[in-house]
């Protein structure tokens, strides 16, 4: 039984001893810590069964507790708020069961299956900023699901078809002389993504001659040779042209390999991929199903819709009157192929950006209408765009903030900043390369993730390899210096110590009360679907612990169980730093 439900038990049977009426609920709340005390009762709530001063209610109870739990030493009473202070031996008690957890905050409770997708690029130009705060969240989300007791799938759908994917395709084939990534050097996405942004500016110059030839503007857009001439390759890809199909396949394959670089240095993975080209006819049976149905109902030029005014919300195409499908058409379908090839899954999480979030909302009402049991566990992870100090990023202008450039950037910044501070003094040209590595990514990961997701984020690459303040590298460090201790600790700090053999220091009741918090942590970030839990309150108890470092003697202490004691603490909570920055896809070094 843990002190809690013990206090809420006593309580009780205290408020009916002393008052003659049953509480059926007690609120507890941390002890603020201008306040002595480890736990607060608060009281007012109480009033609604006992009318009365709150402060002599809390002092009745108090003296009770006292009297009656032998676990409570003292008491306080501000106002409404009844402070307990806890016996030593329950948090060494509690201290020894944690540490003796070699996977302590991993729940191995079996819950939920769920499909976690994230990424989902265009496969017409590398990876950018936005992209990095899709993939790091999705990664730790689903990371952070598989520690909270999930089966977790991770997948990504590849949109590799389009007219967008068709100019970079037309682009090459007019100006690009048969170059390749291997013949230019080039990465393959950032090869085909030149040409990307080659085909706007030849579409912008033939857009300007058209005007200038009396062409209105609206008009002159639509009638560039350049745009035209894509739009028919479109129509021939769809029809299956060999030299067309054969030349995507070719561009995909030099961006598929780009791909894969980035998210190997980024540090995320995936357990199965999803293409557009094989979903985008997905769907069209489930229309022609749910007309059946009542689901959907057509209008008299034959496209097919969806009401949704019941809801709130408007009627929503499906099906145009050409017999296409739209991106709601691919996505129903899609929805129910991955359960299709999943058979366990009953939910699914997909992060994308909050301009989608319409989009997702009628998604998931037209899945729950179609009787799917699973559509009641959808949850779009909806998160705001990322800025830069220098303004928006546009694709089509070449101006995205590259993300292998961004990763290589803050590298550079870590090293940059790291010899400023002199940390790497005896360090080996190999060592100081992979550490400026961990240290950039750590921070651009922390930085990210530290923050709701739904917040809009004005990223600084340099502010966020500060090794001070809530970053990722001051945790990084906090990592590093426990290593440190523990190198020196040069004896046995395995064996257990009894709760009545020594007593804590409030600095050491404090770490334990955070390390408690781990576990809860975990399933609340589950929950909320929300990395930033993870990652404040690892910053909390890095905090916490570097108070305790200033205010006590580790390895100095004369008292062997105090001793062992504070190196244990020491070792679990680097534990606890390692294991929540490993649900952040972020990595700790041994030494800094």
């Amino acid at each position: 039984m843990n002190i809690q439900t013990l206090l809420e038990a006593k309580v009780k049977e205290g408020f009916l001893t002393l008052f003659e009426t049953t509480l059926p609920t007690v609120e507890f709340q941390a002890t603020r810590k201008d306040f002595e005390g480890d736990i607060t009762i608060v009281v007012f709530p109480m009033l609604r069964y006992k009318k009365g001063n709150p402060a002599q209610i809390g002092e009745s109870l108090g003296a009770y507790l006292v009297e009656n739990v032998k676990e409570v030493i003292a008491y306080n009473v501000v106002k409404g708020f009844l402070n307990l202070v806890i016996d030593d031996s329950v948090y060494l008690q509690s201290f020894n069961a944690i540490y003796a957890q070699d996977n302590f905050g991993l729940s191995s409770k079996s819950k939920d299956v769920v499909m976690v997708e994230y990424s989902s690029p265009n496969t017409n130009k590398p990876l950018h900023l936005g992209h990095v705060r899709n993939n790091l969240l999705g990664y730790s989300v689903a990371e952070i699901l598989k520690a909270s007791g999930h089966k977790v799938y991770k997948t990504q759908i590849i949109n590799d078809r389009g007219i967008h994917i068709c100019k970079s395709m037309l682009a090459w084939k007019k100006f690009g002389n048969s170059e390749t990534p291997d013949s230019t050097g080039m990465k393959g996405d950032s090869f085909v993504g030149k040409y990307y942004v080659e085909f706007n500016d030849a579409y912008k110059k033939e857009v300007s001659t058209l005007i200038a030839n009396g062409i209105p503007e609206e008009e002159a857009k639509k009638q560039a040779p350049i745009l035209m001439e894509a739009q028919e390759m479109l129509l021939k890809w769809e029809a299956g042209e060999a030299e067309t199909v054969a030349l995507w396949k070719m561009m995909n394959s030099w961006v598929y390999e780009g791909f894969k670089i980035t998210y190997k240095n980024l540090g995320v993975d995936f357990d199965t991929l999803y293409y557009e080209s094989n979903t985008y006819l997905l769907g069209k049976d489930v229309i022609e199903d749910g007309i059946t149905r009542g689901v959907f109902f057509k209008k008299e030029d034959g496209s097919v819709w969806c009401d949704l005014t019941d809801e709130g919300l408007d009627e929503k195409l499906v099906l145009r009157s050409d017999g296409t499908a739209v991106y709601m058409t691919q996505d129903i379908g899609t929805a129910i192929q991955r359960v299709k090839d999943h058979s366990d899954i009953n939910g699914m999480v997909y992060t994308v950006g909050n301009e989608q979030d319409y989009h997702f909302k009628v998604l998931f009402l037209i899945l729950k209408k179609l009787d799917f049991s699973w559509a009641a566990q959808l949850y779009h992870l909806s998160y705001g765009m990322v800025d830069l100090p220098s303004g928006k990023m546009k694709s089509r202008e070449g101006t995205v903030v590259d993300a292998d450039e961004l990763m290589f950037e803050m590298t550079d910044t870590a090293k940059s900043i790291s010899q400023e501070l002199g940390k790497l003094d005896g360090y080996s040209e190999e060592e100081k390369s992979n550490l400026y590595r961990i240290i950039g990514l750590g921070a651009l990961k922390y930085f990210i993730l530290k923050v709701d997701p739904k917040k809009r984020i004005l990223f600084d690459p340099k502010a966020s390899v500060d090794f001070q303040g809530n970053t990722g590298p001051f945790i990084q460090y906090t990592y590093a210096r426990i290593q440190s201790i523990l190198r020196k600790a040069k004896f046995d700090f395995s064996q257990e110590i009894k709760p009545i053999s020594t007593s804590l220091h409030s600095k050491e009741k404090e770490l334990i009360k955070q390390l408690e918090l781990y576990p809860d942590t975990i399933q609340q970030a589950a929950k909320n679907y929300s990395p930033a839990l993870i990652a404040n309150y690892t910053y909390d108890l890095v905090k916490e612990f570097n108070s305790f470092y200033q205010n006590v003697s580790i390895l100095g202490e004369t008292n062997e169980s105090k001793k062992i004691i504070r190196v244990q603490l020491a070792n679990k909570v680097a534990y606890v730093i390692k294991s929540a920055f490993s649900l952040l896809g972020i990595k700790v070094p041994n030494r800094m």
